[in-house]
């Protein structure tokens, strides 16, 4: 009977536990995973960020002439002014659209492992499989496709021998553990 009671009470135990932990992830207000930036899941779609972000500040930015427009995206700022992201559809000016990428703007913005803008190279080789590096003109592109995300690290953080050249091959290892973030993006297509 004891025992009986014993294996019931651990299984109450356990059951709360894995309640509570989950309910504190989905609570997360500001928790970046595969398929979600704090409250934007890839299936929202920009039309609805107005509600989404009801308590914020919406900024719609559109680059270029309006016969030329290139991109529309729109900047969410905290109501005192702080900048959280920036966030663009997957079909240019198309409301209906879902999202396409969002630039995290805001350390509190982070993955369950940590990674957030402040983070810096060696945390995100301790913490996630690198896919693949892409050498730009300005910065080494590094893709988490584990997260689908990807990092931008300036060229001037990198060895001089890299800097200038955009034919070579960037290895996880010529990239110092200091290197900080350029850009930090969330990409759904």
């Amino acid at each position: 009977m004891k025992s009986k009671i014993l294996t019931h009470s651990l299984a109450i135990i356990i059951l709360v536990t894995t309640f509570f932990s989950c309910k504190k992830d989905s609570e997360n207000p500001f928790l970046i995973n595969a398929g979600q930036v704090g409250a934007i899941s890839k299936n929202i779609r920009i039309n609805q960020l107005d509600s989404i972000f009801s308590q914020d500040s919406l900024v719609r930015k559109t680059n270029g002439n309006s016969e030329f427009r290139s991109t529309e995206e729109i900047k969410v700022f905290e109501k005192d002014g702080t900048p959280l992201l920036t966030i663009a559809p997957l079909e240019e000016f198309d409301s209906t659209s879902t999202v396409g990428y969002i630039r995290v703007l805001d350390p509190r913005y982070e993955t369950k492992k940590g990674l957030n803008i402040n983070s810096t190279f060696k945390d995100v080789v301790e913490n996630y499989s690198i896919s693949r590096i892409e050498n730009t003109i300005n910065a080494a592109v590094v893709f988490l496709d584990e997260i689908n995300a990807y990092i931008t690290i300036d060229k001037a953080k990198l060895p001089a021998n890299l800097r200038y050249d955009t034919d070579s091959t960037i290895m996880q290892s010529q990239i110092p553990d200091d290197a900080t973030f350029k850009y930090f993006m969330i990409y759904w297509n």
